[in-house]
C-alpha cells in the first residue's frame, strides 16, 4: 500500500491551494471525472478545500457550503463539479432524493463532505482527503490517498 500525500497548511488560503492542486492533478489523471471523499471535524476546512478545487474545475463559480441544500452543482454543460455535504443525511434514501447516483454516473467531479456518514455509497475507485487540525490556530494536516498512480 502506498503512502498518502501529506500536506501541511497554515491558513484557509493554503488549504484552498491544496484543493486546487488536487483538482489540477485530477484533470490530468482522471479526465472523465472522479470522486473525492472529504472527512474531518466540523469547521476543519473541507469546504475551503472544495472551494480551491472549484477554482480549477469551475473557475466562474463561487463555491459555498452545501450544508442546507445537500448538493451544489458548479460548471456548465459537460464536466461539472458536484459538491455534496452529507452531514444531515440520515440514510441512503436521502441520497436518492438529491440524485446522488445520477451524478456518479455522469462523469463529473464529486466532492463529498462527511462521506464517512454513508461509506457504502462510495464507488470502488475514489480519492480520500482527511483534514485535521494541527497545534497552530489555522494549521491543518491534509492526507490524500487515491487509486492508481501516486499523487
Amino acid at each position: 500500500m502506498r503512502q498518502p500525500l501529506v500536506i501541511e497548511t497554515h491558513s484557509a488560503r493554503e488549504t484552498e491551494a491544496a484543493g486546487a492542486a488536487l483538482a489540477r492533478d485530477l484533470l490530468e489523471k482522471e479526465p472523465d471525472g472522479a470522486v473525492v471523499a472529504l472527512s474531518g471535524d466540523l469547521g476543519v476546512g473541507k469546504t475551503a478545500f472544495a472551494r480551491g478545487a472549484g477554482t480549477v474545475l469551475a473557475p466562474d463559480a463561487c463555491v459555498q457550503s452545501p450544508t442546507y441544500t445537500l448538493v451544489r452543482v458548479y460548471g456548465g454543460p459537460g464536466r461539472q463539479m458536484i459538491h455534496f455535504d452529507l452531514y444531515r443525511i440520515q440514510d441512503e434514501d436521502d441520497l436518492l432524493s438529491v440524485g446522488f447516483y445520477d451524478y456518479l454516473e455522469e462523469g463529473n467531479f464529486l466532492f463529498i463532505e462527511w462521506s464517512e456518514r454513508v461509506p457504502q455509497v462510495l464507488p470502488e475507485r475514489f480519492y480520500r482527503v482527511e483534514i485535521e487540525r494541527t497545534g497552530e490556530p489555522d494549521g491543518r494536516r491534509i492526507r490524500i490517498t487515491g487509486p492508481g498512480e501516486a499523487l
